[in-house]
């Protein structure tokens, strides 16, 4: 079964001192390039953030700007045509294809937990998604409106989960 991916770039970077995530180097590429890499199976690849001149992704932005993840799912979700979309952040240099595969073999709603649930690291059933967004997404947590489609945790693998928030973050990309 096809899946959609929908991969948010719109955060303000503020702890990096307002850097686009995006365009951050890794592996001799950037981190979108990363994430584009792990979902180059999807049938449909949505960015929503600043429109880059990359091929065969669909571009889409909320509406203000820098309304928050929420509303950065609502504009990406808009574009989605597959029955199941992985939702997924941009600075997530642990993600490789075989996370989205277990995510996808879970079935159903499904979200990568370490230490902690990674809201921003799932696969999820479409229609339902579209049916727990509020009516304005703008400036919600992610979180509350996720958990309400109960979705199972599959269980990180280490560094699978990291992220890029702060400078020691990025220092650790850079060096690992």
């Amino acid at each position: 079964m096809t899946y959609a991916a929908i991969i948010l770039t719109g955060g303000k970077g503020e702890r990096l001192g307002g850097v686009d995530k995006a365009a951050l180097s890794y592996r001799d590429a950037t981190l979108l390039d990363h994430v584009l890499s792990v979902v180059d199976d999807a049938s449909q690849i949505i960015v929503v953030g600043p429109e880059k001149d990359l091929p065969g992704v669909i571009w889409a932005r909320e509406d203000p700007p820098g309304g928050g993840p929420l509303a950065g799912l609502a504009a990406g979700l808009r574009e989605v045509t597959a029955e199941r979309v992985a939702v997924l952040a941009v600075d997530q240099p642990g993600l490789t294809r075989n996370t989205i595969a277990r995510l996808r073999e879970a079935g159903g709603n499904a979200v990568l937990k370490d230490d902690r649930t990674q809201w921003l690291i799932g696969m999820w059933n479409t229609a339902e998604l579209r049916g727990a967004l509020p009516e304005d997404p703008r400036d919600l947590p992610l979180r509350k409106t996720l958990q309400q489609l109960n979705p199972v945790e599959v269980s990180a693998l280490p560094g699978e989960a990291r992220d890029v928030d702060t400078p020691a973050d990025l220092d650790t990309l850079h060096s690992g």
